[in-house]
């Protein structure tokens, strides 16, 4: 991902219609509507019209209702991926951005949970807390594959009458700055 698709992808509405398609949905932009109710209808269109126009989200498919054309789109996951090289070029100032940017949809999502009756974590298999352990180099880089293998084991589940689309959050950070190679 550029710097500019960086800059695309962080827009707080248009970060959250990405969220809204994780986990290899389709989703027609009703549905989305639906998904997103407090945006207003004007300006989800125009976030799926540029995320479309930058081939993030794909057209999957389209149909007459009502005299109109409804369109199914579906995130392209590689459009919308993180290029290490682009984020490597970020100034602190666009992390701490990009991190607020991140941090607000997070809120978003919970407050959303909330406020459509959650908030026993116990029932619902929800939880949000904070864990340290230390780890190399070597050894983080081996989580972090494992982790991933694990979740990408998962993710392939297609939907079903007894599954919940869930979502998993990560943040992984130091605890404090690395200490500055000795000279």
């Amino acid at each position: 991902m550029s710097t500019d698709t960086a800059e695309l992808l962080l827009h707080p509405v248009r970060l959250r219609i990405v969220q809204a398609f994780l986990g290899g949905r389709t989703l027609t932009t009703s549905e989305l509507r639906a998904e997103l109710p407090d945006v207003p209808t004007a300006t989800l269109y125009r976030q799926v019209a540029t995320l479309a126009g930058h081939d993030v989200l794909r057209l999957a498919g389209e149909r007459r209702v009502r005299g109109a054309v409804e369109r199914t789109y579906r995130l392209d996951e590689a459009a919308a991926s993180v290029d290490p090289a682009a984020v490597a070029r970020m100034t602190p100032e666009q992390h701490r951005r990009a991190f607020l940017t991140f941090v607000a949809g997070l809120l978003a999502d919970f407050d959303r949970y909330l406020d459509a009756g959650g908030g026993d974590l116990a029932r619902d298999l929800a939880g949000y807390r904070q864990n340290a352990f230390h780890a190399t180099d070597a050894e983080l880089a081996e989580f972090v594959t494992r982790l991933r293998a694990l979740f990408a084991e998962y993710a392939t589940l297609d939907p079903g009458p007894d599954r919940t689309r869930r979502l998993l959050t990560t943040v992984l950070l130091p605890a404090r700055p690395p200490a500055e190679p000795a000279e």
